[in-house]
């Protein structure tokens, strides 16, 4: 039986002056079962030591500038697991609740109990929820630009592809602004947004250039950002989206900034905005998928997954995080088993899709491998029938089968297969590869070397396009600042 001694480690005065945090530490230390394992749980209550339900809590490791996060149960519980051994800090943040925080908490093989008080805000005191602000400011400043050829992650072409359409689809999730009114005359706001609306950007931005000479607002400065990215001035938009945040820093705000960085390609700098933003807003589903994408952006595939599973988490029906968890898979190898839970989860909320019926199908077939026994094969070959059932156009469902048929030995099924993710999607490279894969083994060599030409010329039309898109999609170069934090008033 495990026993626990608690320490009263006194009351702090957390950024918010007029609220004090009592922290309550209980720690342990024992041989965990399975050898090697080091875990930190505890549970967040509040002043009457009921539990606090869907606190965010941030967990990062000295010398790491990313966290871990977890969310608290209905229990108020959490929980890190497999962590590796050292120093950590913690920090939890809750709606109506003044943020706690505790450095260097040490962490050792086994496991180790953390328990914290949150204490409620004083009246008109300021929480993330009502009066967000950044408690740091970001550490980059955009510096000038250069051609991105060279860019864009790391791997195989179709990897870096990938990661790539994974950073626009993220950008497409914003491009609103939640601010009401700021003051901006609505006359000439008005003008400037239908200029915009009519493609008559040059204008639109002449207008917004007059209009914050005399009124410096965040709606404004949004709308010319969205106008300097359409006239091609990717870094006058980050600094207008940049402006945007500092005066009005909104969810969407500051979404539509990490997501314009991410966009051309700066993933450390967006990745900073949407933890300060995943901060502010913890119950902002996209701002974690924008977090998510920005560390698969930078080669840090495993966060990217645990970002997508929080975000999950918030509204387990939101497909959304899903299928950014899917979009993710493509670049993998294999999968974890808190993913292929998270897209089982999909399917059972959702039994009915197409897409959750897909996703959890290339899970399944990933986790085991092609050295799947014959019940995991099933599985997940009716999965994949049910997918084309349900969207017969459903061309990467095909693909996949066709994958599935071909590592069985059914050749007939395999080329079938393939030849209807081609019919719903002519331009889907692995496809054609595959197919010549299938009729070369099924001694059909001339359709073989037809196909393989096709694949090629696909393969060197969808590089030459990559790389003209490089030449034109300028890339962020940021630089560190030397001087001290400060909030953003």
């Amino acid at each position: 039986m495990i026993s626990c001694f608690r320490l009263k480690t006194g009351s702090l005065w957390i950024f918010t002056i007029s609220a004090t945090v009592v922290i309550v530490l209980s720690s342990l230390y024992a041989q965990s079962q399975a050898r090697g394992t080091t875990e930190l749980c505890g549970t967040v209550r509040d002043g009457s030591d009921k539990p606090v339900v869907s606190a965010t809590v941030f967990l990062q490791a000295e010398g790491q500038t990313t966290p871990l996060l977890a969310q608290t149960d209905k229990g108020g519980q959490f929980s890190f697991q497999d962590l590796s051994q050292g120093t950590y800090a913690l920090r939890v943040s809750a709606a109506g609740f003044a943020e706690a925080s505790f450095k260097a908490i040490s962490i050792v093989e086994g496991s180790k109990t953390f328990d914290v008080k949150l204490a409620a805000l004083e009246s008109g005191a300021a929480s993330s929820s009502t009066a967000p602000q950044f408690f740091d400011q970001p550490q980059f400043t955009v510096s000038g630009m250069t051609d991105t050829t060279n860019l864009g992650g790391h791997g195989s072409g179709p990897v870096v592809r990938n990661r790539e359409a994974v950073e626009k689809d993220v950008a497409s999730l914003g491009g609103t602004s939640s601010v009401a009114s700021s003051g901006s005359p609505a006359n000439a706001y008005d003008l400037a947004r239908s200029y915009a609306n009519a493609g008559d950007y040059a204008r639109a931005r002449d207008q917004l250039q007059t209009l914050l000479a005399e009124h410096d607002t965040a709606e404004a400065h949004h709308l010319l950002a969205s106008v300097d990215e359409k006239l091609g001035d990717s870094l006058d938009a980050v600094h207008e989206y940049e402006r945007a945040a500092e005066l009005d820093p909104s969810e969407s705000n500051i979404f539509d900034w990490g997501s314009e960085l991410l966009l051309h390609h700066a993933a450390e700098p967006a990745i900073e905005v949407f933890t300060n933003g995943n901060r502010l807003f913890p119950r902002s589903t996209r701002m974690l998928i924008g977090l998510g994408v920005a560390e698969f952006a930078a080669g840090s595939d495993e966060r990217a997954f645990q970002r997508l599973c929080a975000a999950s988490d918030l509204n387990p029906r939101d497909a959304l995080p899903y299928l950014f968890m899917g979009k993710i898979e493509r670049s993998e190898n294999a999968v974890s088993a808190q993913v292929v839970g998270r897209l089982h989860r999909f399917l059972t909320l959702r039994p009915d899709n197409a897409q959750a019926n897909y996703l959890y199908a290339v899970a399944l077939w990933k986790q085991n491998g092609q050295n799947a026994d014959a019940q995991v094969s099933a599985r997940v070959e009716s999965l994949l029938k049910n997918a084309v059932r349900r969207d017969p156009k459903f061309a990467e469902a095909y693909l996949q089968l066709g994958i599935v048929d071909a590592s069985q030995g059914k050749a007939a099924a395999a080329i079938s297969d393939f030849q209807h993710a081609i019919e719903n999607q002519p331009d889907l490279e692995e496809a054609h590869y595959r197919l010549a894969q299938a009729y070369r083994a099924s001694g059909k060599i001339e359709q073989a070397k037809a196909e393989i030409d096709v694949y090629q010329r696909l393969a060197q039309q969808s590089a030459q396009d990559k790389e003209r898109e490089h030449r034109e999609i300028k890339q962020f170069v940021y630089s560190l600042r030397d001087k001290p934090a400060t909030p953003i008033q």
